[in-house]
């Protein structure tokens, strides 16, 4: 019985190691994006979206999930990034289930209402998100995203700065891990931005990885 018992055991550990190996040699390689042949862990968190519901590590689990920090006063990058999701996001769909997450970087000035009614302009499918800095730093630094607030001392109005922010998008798997990170395009002299067709294709190619 132990026998048998070692055997079936050392078949499945085999038929495991020849899927990976099958994975990582014979099915095509993404080419932009930076792919973790070991997805990444994501700690709990838990943020709001703009229809004031909780989100969670579980809202991310059993579809594909692209997170990107933004913000709705952000000049140039955000509603570039934006549009340019929106224009392929019937394509990113075609291949696989998923969902356009819009991490807010300026929870002081991004309210509810007003990140439901950014968000919306863009494409109504997509969705937003806000919390404290508390909350949203360490969610931030463990997606490998980067933020932070300019000082506003040249300003006339207390009120107005700037957010520096990362520019990469996480691409989540179905397991609620990060799969990939997609960095912008950056030329001197124009906003960096995502390249969508890039984003298509390795996009279906991390899908069948995973499948």
């Amino acid at each position: 019985m132990n026998k048998l018992l070692y055997i079936i055991v050392g078949s499945v550990a085999l038929a495991a190691g020849l899927l990976g190996f099958y994975k990582s040699f014979y099915l095509v390689q993404p080419e932009h994006a930076l792919y973790y042949q070991q997805p990444r862990v994501i700690k709990p968190f838990q943020l709001t979206d703009h229809q004031g519901n909780l989100f969670t590590n579980t809202q991310v689990e059993g579809q594909w999930s692209w997170v990107f920090l933004g913000y709705t006063s952000c000049p140039d990058v955000c509603p570039t990034t934006l549009q340019e999701l929106n224009f392929i996001y019937d394509d990113l769909t075609a291949i696989a289930e998923n969902q356009i997450l819009l991490v807010s970087a300026d929870p002081q000035r991004d309210t509810q209402e007003k990140l439901a009614q950014y968000i919306a302009y863009f494409n109504k499918e997509f969705i937003a998100l806000r919390g404290d800095h508390g909350l949203l730093f360490p969610f931030a630094r463990n997606m490998g995203l980067m933020y932070a607030i300019t000082d506003n001392k040249n300003t006339s109005n207390a009120g107005e700065y700037l957010v520096d922010h990362s520019a990469s998008m996480v691409l989540i798997n179905p397991d609620g891990k990060i799969a990939a990170i997609f960095k912008p395009k950056q030329e001197i002299g124009e906003v960096p931005s995502i390249d969508g067709e890039k984003l298509i294709s390795d996009f279906e190619k991390i899908v069948r990885l995973y499948n």
